[in-house]
């Protein structure tokens, strides 16, 4: 049983975390840097973005955790630290400054950063800055919460999430933060997303639940369409719950480890989805009755990256061929004569489609159903079994207006 509890990545035993101001960002009530440390070493994994354009972070953290062993993150937002000369060296100091006022070993930091590409990234105010960041870690839930307030850029509520579960006989706890709200269309993982586990698990099987999980959790996200030079999920388990180390992928506690990154992942999805820049609208996309887990994966996804769909969600416009349209160009094997489609909210549902037709319904009452903060699109496929949802958000004008001038 998984069990949602108050906090974030402090909510782990033995895990410590801090966020200040440092002066990357010119807004000094804006905090810029934060830090997650772990009383002991701990296995670790990570998934990275697959645009070939890759921030420096994102090298220096491959090498760093190939051993799958990590102790400490440090993140900074406000420059993304990408397309720079000197960029992986930058990283590798970040690293060893980290280290060296942590007293740990540099090789065992996770690196992230995140912010504007394209120019460099000023180690002053970092250095100055560490001391003071090392100074304020702690274990309680406000010092997560400021690491997590820490690595926003244009997001507007913070992304946490805590929850509780056994292994083992043994109670274990799991947290998660998030940032993320544009140039969001992962491939590969998410954003930037840092998690923390006080359970014991293998290295080799923390990385094979990481990867398994985000086929159906970020890789599942759409805000606009663009995959970040930078995306970046990883993990920490400190083992420090106490449970026997779970080495078995088939064994009920791998399962439920799964289930319990899978309520993680899942919640900072919608969060990240729901505070798209300049959304209004959290939306869900669920295919079911798909002939094959794949096919509802291209089909959800497809439909929610549709600037067409996302427009006339904002809207309230219920119109149901940008539904139509955004399946039949998804590549994916449909019979589209046996498609049904609903809309459905806290108001209500209506339905819009069956067998590939629109059918009668009210507009007053699809508006009103639209008009939530909430939108369920619901796709029976009729073929098969298989389900997957997907998330994004509406398309604004305030999207073009953040992004218009997202540099100044």
């Amino acid at each position: 049983m998984i069990t949602q509890i108050p906090g974030g990545v402090t909510a782990a035993t033995g895990f410590q975390a801090s966020g200040i101001h440092c002066g990357i960002r010119k807004n000094r009530t804006k905090r810029d840097i934060a830090l997650i440390l772990s009383d002991v070493p701990a296995s670790a994994a990570a998934v990275y973005t697959q645009n070939l354009v890759k921030g420096a972070p994102i090298a220096v953290t491959r090498r760093h955790i190939a051993d799958g062993i990590a102790r400490a993150v440090i993140c900074n937002s406000g420059n993304a630290n990408t397309c720079n000369a000197n960029g992986e060296e930058v990283a590798e100091e970040m690293c060893r400054m980290t280290g060296e006022i942590l007293g740990i070993d540099a090789g065992d930091v996770i690196v992230a950063s995140t912010g504007v590409i394209g120019q460099p990234l000023n180690l002053e105010p970092i250095q100055n800055g560490l001391p003071a960041l090392a100074e304020a870690l702690g274990y309680d839930a406000e010092s997560g919460t400021n690491a997590a307030e820490a690595i926003m850029t244009t997001d507007t509520v913070r992304k946490e999430i805590a929850v509780e579960f056994t292994l083992g006989g043994k109670t274990c706890r799991m947290g998660g933060i998030a940032k993320g709200s544009g140039m969001i269309h992962p491939n590969m993982a998410t954003m930037l997303v840092f998690v923390t586990t006080d359970a014991a698990i293998a290295p080799a099987l923390l990385q094979k639940a990481l990867s398994s999980d985000v086929v159906d959790s970020f890789n599942m996200v759409s805000v606009d369409g663009d995959t970040s030079t930078n995306d970046m999920l990883s993990i920490m388990a400190n083992g420090m719950a106490g449970n026997e180390t779970v080495t078995d992928e088939n064994s009920a506690d791998y399962a439920t480890f799964r289930e319990a990154l899978a309520h993680v992942t899942h919640y900072l999805c919608r969060m990240i989805a729901g505070d798209g820049e300049g959304a209004t609208k959290l939306l869900v996309c669920t295919a079911s009755g798909a002939k094959d887990k794949q096919t509802a994966r291209t089909v959800a996804k497809s439909v929610i990256c549709s600037s067409l769909l996302k427009a006339a969600m904002f809207g309230a416009d219920a119109n149901w061929g940008r539904v139509l349209c955004a399946i039949g160009y998804s590549g994916a094997d449909v019979d589209v004569m046996r498609v049904d489609v609903d809309f459905r909210s806290a108001a209500g549902t209506v339905s819009v489609c069956r067998n590939g037709a629109g059918i009668p319904f009210s507009e007053e009452i699809a508006k009103t159903v639209l008009s939530e903060k909430e939108i369920d699109i619901l796709i029976g496929l009729n073929s098969g079994d298989a389900e997957a949802t997907a998330w994004g958000c509406d398309l604004t004008y305030d999207y073009v207006k953040i992004n218009g001038d997202y540099r100044t």
